[in-house]
Protein backbone atom coordinates (compact mmCIF):
# COMPACT_ATOMS: atom_id res chain seq x y z
CA UNK A 1 0.00 0.00 0.00
CA UNK A 2 2.66 2.45 1.28
CA UNK A 3 4.27 1.74 -2.50
CA UNK A 4 1.29 2.48 -4.47
CA UNK A 5 0.52 6.00 -2.35
CA UNK A 6 4.62 6.77 -3.60
CA UNK A 7 4.59 6.06 -6.93
CA UNK A 8 1.04 7.80 -7.29
CA UNK A 9 2.87 10.74 -5.36
CA UNK A 10 5.62 10.52 -7.49
CA UNK A 11 4.15 10.79 -10.30
CA UNK A 12 2.42 14.08 -9.66
CA UNK A 13 4.91 15.38 -8.48
CA UNK A 14 6.48 14.65 -11.73
CA UNK A 15 3.37 16.19 -13.62
CA UNK A 16 3.67 19.41 -11.62
CA UNK A 17 7.28 20.06 -13.04
CA UNK A 18 6.78 19.27 -16.57
CA UNK A 19 3.33 21.56 -16.64
CA UNK A 20 5.47 24.31 -14.94
CA UNK A 21 8.18 24.01 -17.58
CA UNK A 22 5.74 23.35 -20.68
CA UNK A 23 3.98 27.25 -19.05
CA UNK A 24 6.79 29.02 -18.48
CA UNK A 25 7.80 32.00 -21.15
CA UNK A 26 10.42 30.48 -23.69
CA UNK A 27 12.79 33.25 -23.85
CA UNK A 28 13.21 35.15 -27.53
CA UNK A 29 15.75 34.76 -29.91
CA UNK A 30 16.93 38.00 -30.08
CA UNK A 31 17.27 37.74 -26.18
CA UNK A 32 18.71 34.71 -25.55
CA UNK A 33 21.59 35.71 -28.52
CA UNK A 34 21.76 39.40 -26.94
CA UNK A 35 22.54 37.08 -23.52
CA UNK A 36 25.56 34.61 -25.05
CA UNK A 37 26.92 37.75 -26.85
CA UNK A 38 26.58 36.33 -30.06
CA UNK A 39 24.91 39.15 -31.95
CA UNK A 40 27.79 41.89 -30.90
CA UNK A 41 30.34 39.02 -32.32
CA UNK A 42 28.76 37.32 -35.12
CA UNK A 43 29.94 38.80 -38.31
CA UNK A 44 27.92 40.59 -40.23
CA UNK A 45 27.04 39.06 -44.12
CA UNK A 46 26.08 40.66 -47.77
CA UNK A 47 22.38 39.48 -48.82
CA UNK A 48 19.93 39.92 -51.06
CA UNK A 49 16.48 39.27 -50.31
CA UNK A 50 14.79 36.99 -52.02
CA UNK A 51 11.43 36.67 -50.51
CA UNK A 52 9.61 37.65 -47.52
CA UNK A 53 7.20 35.42 -45.50
CA UNK A 54 5.38 37.88 -42.87
CA UNK A 55 2.84 35.20 -41.65
CA UNK A 56 5.80 32.79 -41.08
CA UNK A 57 8.35 34.88 -39.78
CA UNK A 58 10.77 33.83 -42.61
CA UNK A 59 13.05 35.40 -44.65
CA UNK A 60 14.88 34.05 -47.84
CA UNK A 61 18.38 35.64 -48.48
CA UNK A 62 21.08 35.34 -51.49
CA UNK A 63 23.80 35.57 -49.63
CA UNK A 64 27.82 35.03 -49.37
CA UNK A 65 29.76 32.73 -47.08
CA UNK A 66 28.40 33.42 -43.29
CA UNK A 67 31.98 32.44 -41.33
CA UNK A 68 30.28 31.81 -37.81
CA UNK A 69 28.01 29.03 -39.41
CA UNK A 70 31.16 27.36 -41.09
CA UNK A 71 28.57 27.53 -44.67
CA UNK A 72 29.33 28.45 -48.44
CA UNK A 73 27.44 31.16 -50.06
CA UNK A 74 23.73 30.27 -51.47
CA UNK A 75 20.45 31.01 -51.38
CA UNK A 76 18.21 29.99 -48.28
CA UNK A 77 15.34 30.53 -45.30
CA UNK A 78 16.28 32.09 -42.45
CA UNK A 79 13.42 32.58 -39.41
CA UNK A 80 13.83 36.24 -37.76
CA UNK A 81 14.14 37.10 -34.36
CA UNK A 82 11.89 39.58 -34.30
CA UNK A 83 9.14 39.56 -36.81
CA UNK A 84 9.16 43.56 -37.67
CA UNK A 85 12.62 42.66 -39.13
CA UNK A 86 10.72 41.75 -42.14
CA UNK A 87 8.08 45.05 -42.13
CA UNK A 88 10.11 47.53 -44.49
CA UNK A 89 11.41 44.45 -46.79
CA UNK A 90 10.33 43.50 -50.46
CA UNK A 91 12.59 41.30 -53.26
CA UNK A 92 15.39 42.65 -54.43
CA UNK A 93 16.53 44.58 -51.17
CA UNK A 94 19.90 44.23 -50.18
CA UNK A 95 20.57 43.87 -46.83
CA UNK A 96 23.73 43.57 -43.98
CA UNK A 97 22.56 41.01 -41.80
CA UNK A 98 24.03 38.65 -38.97
CA UNK A 99 22.75 34.86 -38.92
CA UNK A 100 22.91 32.44 -35.96
CA UNK A 101 21.71 29.36 -34.88
CA UNK A 102 19.44 30.28 -32.15
CA UNK A 103 17.58 26.69 -30.47
CA UNK A 104 18.29 24.99 -33.64
CA UNK A 105 17.28 26.80 -36.46
CA UNK A 106 19.39 29.45 -38.18
CA UNK A 107 17.94 32.64 -37.72
CA UNK A 108 18.34 36.71 -39.11
CA UNK A 109 19.33 37.92 -34.94
CA UNK A 110 20.29 41.50 -37.02
CA UNK A 111 19.37 43.03 -39.94
CA UNK A 112 19.87 46.72 -42.22
CA UNK A 113 19.29 48.03 -45.11
CA UNK A 114 23.35 47.75 -47.46
CA UNK A 115 24.92 51.03 -48.00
Amino acid sequence: MKFNHLVAATALAATAVLAHAQSAPAASAVDHAAHHGATATAPQSDGEVRKVDKAQGKLTLRHGPLENLSMPGMTMVFKVADPKMLDNLKEGDKVKFTAEKVNGAFTVTALQPAK
